[in-house]
């Protein structure tokens, strides 16, 4: 367990040397770390995917993915809520030395939240459209790995976060498996009332 914490701080303690030492570099992770950028750009793909397709079968495919999406976010939040009941863990920036470049987060470092909503989003995506789910998992990896070098996050919280946003889009997919008619009837009335 200590050869673990002592890898999960050396790679934590690696990204974050780079941090502080060029402008242009931070200023472009600021970006990528922020609040807005990556979320906003998810939460566009969701909306893009809402309107796409070429023919009716493929927007169906499309928006049954959105809802698994958004079902798969709840489960992630819920779980990552849940987790932090029973379990605290200081983040870097308060345990080591480490240069902060964001606001000082207070909720508990594992798991990432982040890496539990982009994953479970991209995961849930990835399950019924290939080309963008992959487009999905690389936004979400930025957005972790800038995490990391801004001493927010250990590697180790993020990987609990995606093995959190998985088991949450696997567990949203099933979910919407079992009351199957009611995502059916969602994307209907949608039609009907032409928001789909």
């Amino acid at each position: 367990m200590e050869t673990l914490r002592n890898l999960d701080f050396t790679i934590a303690s690696y990204l974050n040397d780079f941090s502080g030492k060029s402008d242009s570099i931070d200023s472009l992770l600021a970006i990528a770390i922020s609040d807005y950028c990556i979320p906003v750009i998810l939460a566009l793909t969701l909306f893009y995917l809402w309107f796409a397709g070429t023919n009716n079968k493929e927007r169906y495919t499309f928006q049954r993915a959105v809802l698994s999406a958004i079902v798969s976010l709840g489960l992630a939040n819920l779980f990552v809520l849940v987790i932090n009941d029973y379990y605290y863990r200081e983040r870097p920036f308060l345990a080591h030395d480490i240069t902060l470049l964001f606001y000082a987060p207070t909720d508990s470092s594992f798991p990432a939240n982040p890496a539990a909503l982009s994953f479970a989003l991209a995961f849930s995506i990835w399950l019924k459209v290939k080309i963008t789910g992959r487009y999905l998992f690389v936004f979400s990896a930025i957005w972790c790995i800038s995490r990391i070098y801004a001493g927010i996050f250990f590697p180790s919280d993020i990987v609990g976060g995606a093995v959190v946003g998985i088991t949450a889009s696997l567990t949203g997919s099933y979910l919407l498996k079992i009351l199957d008619p009611i995502p059916h009837l969602i994307i209907r009335v949608a039609r009907i009332l032409h928001l789909a």
